[in-house]
C-alpha cells in the first residue's frame, strides 16, 4: 500500500518524492532538435507531465504505460498548468510491493454493500421472468467484473466498481420516476437500469489503467450487453418475445441519439426515462470530479472543460 501526498494535493513548489504510474511515455525533439522523453505520470488523484531532458537513454525504453517509477522532484507551473520537474527518476524494485492497481481510483462507496444493494433490489422485481434474467446475469465471472469495472474510461464514474456505483444510482433516478408516473413498468425500467451498461464489464479493461479493450472497440459495449441479453433470455423457458424486444430496446436506445452512437432512439415511457436517468447519473459524476480535480487554486472556476464547452463554478454556497 502506497503512503503518500496525492498529486492533487501539491501546490507549486512543494517537493516529489513519489512512486507514480507511466501513463504515457514519448520521445520528442526541441526546436533546436535536441531530443527529450515527455512523460504523463499519474497517482489515484491526479495525472501530471513531466520531462526527461538529459540522460535519459538508459531508462527511457523501460518507461512504458503501466511501469511504475520513483521520482523526486518538485512542482512547477508551466503556462497556468501544475507539472513535475524531475530530479531523479528509477524503476520501482521488486522487493518494494507495489502494483499497477496501487494507482487506480477507487469508488468512496464500499462494493459489498453495494453488491447487497443490487441483490436487494432484483428481489423487489415482481415479474418472474425478470427477476430470473437479473439472477442469471447478476452472477459468477459476469458479477465479479461488474462489481470492479468503471463505468467509463475518464469521463463519469471512471474508477474501481465504478459501474456498480452507476447503476445503483441509475435505478435510484428510476424508481423516483416510476412513484411520479404510474403509467411506466416499473420491474421493466428497473432491469433496463440495470442491464443498460452491462456490456462495459468486456468493453473496459482496468488491469493497469483504464482502457477500450479489443473487444470494446470493435463492438461497443450497446452490442455486447444485447448479445449477453439474447444469449440469457434464451435459456429461460417461455419467456415473452414482446417482453424480450422492450428490454432490449432499452439497452439499444439508453444512449438516446444517434450522434451518441445509440442505434436506435428511445421509443417508450420507460426507454425515455433511462436515457434522462442516465444522463443526470453521468454528468453529475463527471461535473463533481472535474471540480475536485481541478488545479486552479487561485481561481473560483474550473479551467474550460472542452468536452461540455465550459468552465464550472468551483465554489460553494455558504448562505
Amino acid at each position: 500500500m502506497l503512503n503518500q501526498i496525492e498529486l492533487i494535493k501539491l501546490k507549486k513548489g512543494d517537493e516529489v518524492n513519489h512512486f507514480l504510474l507511466v501513463k504515457k511515455s514519448e520521445e520528442k525533439l526541441t526546436k533546436s532538435n535536441k531530443a527529450y522523453v515527455n512523460l504523463e505520470l499519474a497517482d489515484k488523484s491526479n495525472s501530471l507531465i513531466a520531462n526527461l531532458w538529459d540522460n535519459f537513454e538508459s531508462i527511457s525504453r523501460h518507461l512504458v504505460p503501466g511501469e511504475i517509477v520513483k521520482i523526486e522532484g518538485k512542482i512547477e507551473d508551466f503556462q497556468g498548468t501544475p507539472q513535475i520537474r524531475i530530479d531523479s527518476i528509477r524503476l520501482k524494485k521488486k522487493s518494494e510491493n507495489i502494483t499497477a492497481v496501487d494507482f487506480l481510483p477507487r469508488s468512496e462507496k464500499d462494493v459489498e454493500e453495494m453488491k447487497t444493494e443490487l441483490f436487494n433490489r432484483i428481489n423487489k422485481i415482481n415479474n418472474n421472468y425478470i427477476k430470473q434474467l437479473l439472477t442469471l446475469i447478476f452472477s459468477g465471472k459476469t458479477l465479479e467484473l461488474f462489481s470492479l469495472v468503471p463505468a467509463g474510461k475518464s469521463w463519469h464514474h471512471a474508477y474501481i466498481h465504478g459501474l456498480i456505483e452507476h447503476t445503483l444510482e441509475i435505478v435510484k433516478i428510476c424508481d423516483l420516476s416510476a412513484d411520479f408516473h404510474n403509467e411506466i413498468n416499473r420491474d421493466l425500467l428497473v432491469c433496463g437500469a440495470m442491464l443498460h451498461d452491462i456490456g462495459k464489464i468486456e468493453e473496459l479493461s482496468s488491469e493497469i489503467s483504464f482502457d477500450y479493450t479489443d473487444k470494446g472497440r470493435l463492438l461497443g459495449h450497446i452490442i455486447i450487453a444485447t448479445l449477453l441479453i439474447d444469449k440469457t433470455i434464451s435459456q429461460i423457458s417461455n419467456f415473452p418475445p414482446l417482453l424480450k424486444d422492450m428490454i432490449l430496446h432499452l439497452v439499444l436506445s439508453h444512449q438516446g441519439k444517434h450522434e451518441y452512437a445509440t442505434p436506435v432512439v428511445p421509443k417508450t415511457l420507460e426507454a425515455i426515462t433511462l436515457y434522462q436517468a442516465d444522463e443526470l447519473s453521468a454528468k453529475m459524476n463527471a461535473y463533481k470530479y472535474a471540480i475536485r480535480s481541478d488545479t486552479k487554486a487561485d481561481s473560483n472556476w474550473t479551467k474550460f472543460i472542452p468536452l461540455i464547452s465550459t468552465e464550472l463554478f468551483k465554489l460553494k454556497p455558504d448562505f
